[in-house]
């Protein structure tokens, strides 16, 4: 069964673009008509691909949020801890700050090696916040 002809008229740009994308193997100029004429149609067909993109950004809006809550809580904590070694730490005498800073290097080493292993483990800081926070809700 033949299908009906049917003559338009198109701006030249989208007249040229039509044949650029005619000329890909596979492609027919009523194929790409026929595709438009559809969806402009039905636009309930494009709704599964907006609510796959709705339901993304819905993801990326909560990881969002869970990043600034955990950007909040490492500054609050920062913070925090500064004012306290500003307030209760007392001056180094001249003669003890090289075994000072020595034992200051040592220990900042340890400290880092535990961040770095509570980073690889869910029962970090974090985690442990985030349970007190869903136990006070």
């Amino acid at each position: 069964m033949s299908k009906p002809r049917v003559n338009l008229r198109l701006s030249h740009k989208l007249h040229a673009e039509l044949e650029r994308r005619a000329r890909e193997p596979g492609v027919t100029k009523t194929d790409i008509v026929e595709e438009a004429l559809s969806r402009f149609f039905d636009p309930e067909s494009n709704l599964v691909l907006e609510e796959r993109l709705l339901r993304r950004m819905d993801t990326f809006d909560s990881r969002q949020g869970e990043i600034e809550r955990d950007t909040a809580l490492c500054l609050e904590t920062t913070a925090h801890f500064v004012f306290y070694w500003l307030t209760r730490t007392e001056p180094i005498p001249e003669g003890q700050r090289d075994a000072a800073h020595a034992l200051g290097q040592r220990r900042f080493d340890h400290f880092i090696q535990q961040v770095a292993r509570k980073l690889g483990n869910e029962r970090g800081v974090v985690s442990r916040v985030n349970a007190d926070l869903g136990d006070a809700g």
